[in-house]
């Protein structure tokens, strides 16, 4: 079997080339034009991988930006079918109007997998919390916020007001970031982007991430902390019925299930790729006089290892 490491330069080429493209509209102020330049950019280094790629979680209605969209079939193995046959998760800008604006941590994300690896959720929002590996068995979506958070006090051995949270500052969370308040925990609120965030509440830059985000980036997240070997759990979460509709057409029973990152990504033979368009988590591209510099983040799910790259480009 193709070993996901061998093909890792192929899918850094797809990301750098993403962040390229859409760093080129970084602070334009239209969303839409980064993230068209980022897909656009996916689309056509894609042409050259040896893979035969299915998009399993593509960009959604929520960003109404052309789209990777779910089921489009990429890859040279489109006329060859002795290639590896592969699915992504595929964000080709994260926080795209932090692109537009220039703020921090957009960036262009992949995760890749055997084919049928990747949980296909409909679109819609998902319910999240991340840790580190010492807080596996212990913090759970079953357990109320503040269950979570004195379980995490007892095993970090820190006080409660020194547990640090990450929270999507949402509507949709207020009762979360209610409770989270209340305890008198450090809040760390983020506007966008909570696939990093749950990469630096595993990490230990953090404590947990909580709160309900998008479900097609908890499926990136989750072959990310898989890697770290860090905790993730997601539930869907439906704030339309349309939406509850379409994931029961899909999953059946297990559109109310509580999903973790060995569910969510099934295979070890995984990768997950980031390349960072501003700065933040990554550093932002840079545009030189006759060269464009890039970072990105290689994390190897089999084996845990974790590559920062920098490549100057031409």
């Amino acid at each position: 079997m193709t070993k996901m490491k061998d093909l890792a330069p192929h899918f850094l080429q797809v990301t750098e080339q993403a962040a390229i493209a859409s760093g080129k509209f970084r602070g334009c102020g239209d969303k839409n034009k980064a993230d068209d330049a980022a897909v656009n950019a996916m689309r056509n280094v894609f042409k050259s991988i040896p893979v035969h790629a299915r998009v399993a979680i593509g960009e959604g209605e929520m960003d109404e930006a052309p789209m990777l969209y779910i089921g489009e079939e990429l890859g040279q193995g489109l006329k060859d079918s002795s290639m590896m046959q592969v699915d992504i998760a595929v964000d080709p800008l994260e926080c795209t109007s932090h692109c537009a604006y220039n703020l921090p941590n957009s960036m262009c994300v992949i995760a890749v997998a055997p084919r049928g690896a990747l949980l296909h959720t409909p679109e819609c929002y998902m319910d999240k919390i991340a840790g580190a590996t010492s807080l596996r068995g212990h913090i759970s979506l079953n357990k109320s916020v503040k269950d979570n958070v004195l379980v995490a006090s007892k095993i970090l051995n820190k006080p409660v007001s020194q547990i640090k949270v990450i929270i999507l500052d949402r509507p949709r969370n207020y009762d979360k970031i209610k409770e989270l308040k209340k305890m008198e925990v450090e809040i760390d609120f983020i506007q966008n982007g909570d696939i990093v965030g749950a990469l630096r509440a595993v990490d230990g830059d953090a404590d947990l991430l909580m709160g309900i985000g998008s479900a097609p980036e908890g499926v990136i997240t989750a072959t990310a902390v898989k890697g770290l070997k860090g905790i993730f759990e997601g539930k869907l979460y439906f704030h339309k019925i349309s939406y509850k509709e379409n994931a029961e057409k899909v999953l059946g029973e297990n559109a109310n299930k509580i999903w973790n990152e060995s569910e969510l990504c099934t295979s070890n033979n995984a990768l997950f790729v980031a390349t960072g368009v501003c700065d933040g988590w990554l550093p932002g591209v840079k545009f030189e006089e006759n060269i464009i510099k890039t970072w990105s983040k290689l994390i190897y799910v089999e084996s845990g290892e974790i590559k920062t790259i920098k490549t100057i480009h031409n």
